[in-house]
């Protein structure tokens, strides 16, 4: 099914849906935020009855955007009237989701929205999946271009947000002609790309700065300069009262490393999961999605992520790593994957 297929099929769900719940992935980024926020809106102009919901205290910075105060707080789920469809964004299986969402989208029909690499296009009863998008909310702007939904500032602002943020400021590999095609539309509806600008990237709570300081004293680089890591701990987040909103960047710090081409963010949450969960990003020809596949994890070629049940995990990984940069077999134009080179004697 191509797209336009699916955005008939997904609107024929939509249109016979009284009451419609959307979701993002656990700690949403602002690609999974705004996505949720731009189409409730969509949703909601269009004359449909929609909810987005999360966890509203891992939203940290985000929280300035139009419409979070309607998020359904993800512990008040169950209070809520039955709801017909579900729409989740930015993620294709229900471990990635907050736990409350879980039930009530296992019980309902399902439109999977998604631009994630690893999407095996499984999930969902439609799939809007397209791993060539920049964002999730490119594609949530295609399909409101589609039926012809208009475009506010608050919808949009919310779209910059997720493009912005998934792009890197359009830095990344993902950004293409239609993604700065979007960007141009969106910019025609008010987006105060300044201020916006300013609170994401130019202004960190105390909490987010002692967190920094704390990964970067955690910095390792390892021989070769190839590959570096960073670690926060339950005990760091708790001795500043941080979440995870408040580390979205951490992974910059050993990204930033001088000829790194792998860096990896260790970092323990202290929620209910208590799992160690690694970011993972990486340049040149190397795929992220096969290091975190190693582990369960998925993402995209230049960034990915997965979870570790313990520390022994969090060393194998880092060991893969290590072993991939202490062979010599030599990279070649279209490189093996680094799983294979994982399992190499």
């Amino acid at each position: 099914m191509d797209l336009k297929q699916s955005y008939s099929a997904a609107l024929k769900l939509i249109s016979s849906s009284k009451r419609i719940l959307v979701s993002g992935h656990l700690s949403p980024d602002g690609d999974s935020l705004g996505s949720m926020l731009a189409l409730v809106r969509f949703l909601t102009d269009a004359g449909y009855e929609a909810k987005a919901v999360a966890d509203i205290n891992a939203l940290g910075k985000l929280g300035f955007l139009d419409g979070v105060g309607d998020i359904i707080p993800v512990r008040q789920l169950r209070r809520q009237k039955k709801f017909d469809l579900f729409i989740a964004l930015d993620c294709s299986s229900f471990d990635r989701m907050p736990p409350e969402v879980r039930p009530v989208a296992q019980s309902l029909p399902k439109i999977c929205i998604d631009h994630h690499k690893t999407n095996d296009g499984t999930f969902g009863d439609v799939q809007m999946c397209d791993p060539r998008a920049s964002s999730t909310a490119e594609i949530i702007w295609r399909f409101a271009k589609w039926n012809e939904w208009p475009l506010c500032r608050e919808i949009a602002e919310a779209l910059w947000v997720a493009i912005v943020t998934d792009t890197g400021r359009f830095a990344y590999d993902s950004t293409s002609p239609q993604t700065l095609r979007a960007a141009g539309d969106i910019l025609k509806h008010g987006v105060r790309t300044a201020y916006i600008n300013d609170i994401i990237y130019g202004s960190f709570p105390r909490k987010a700065i002692e967190l920094k300081r704390i990964a970067w004293r955690s910095l390792h680089i390892w021989k070769n300069r190839k590959v570096a890591e960073v670690t926060l701990t339950r005990d760091d987040f708790r001795s500043v009262r941080g979440t995870k909103a408040d580390v979205e960047d951490v992974i910059e710090i050993p990204r930033s490393t001088a000829r790194n081409e792998i860096a990896l963010f260790f970092y323990q949450i202290p929620d209910r999961t208590k799992e160690t969960r690694c970011s993972i990003r990486t340049r040149g020809n190397w795929d992220a999605t096969e290091i975190a596949g190693r582990f369960g994890g998925g993402g995209h070629a230049g960034a990915a992520g997965c979870k570790l049940k313990d520390m022994d995990e969090q060393q194998a990984l880092s060991a893969a790593c290590l072993r991939l940069w202490n062979s010599k077999t030599l990279r070649a134009t279209s490189p093996p994957k680094l799983c294979d080179r994982y399992c190499a004697p």
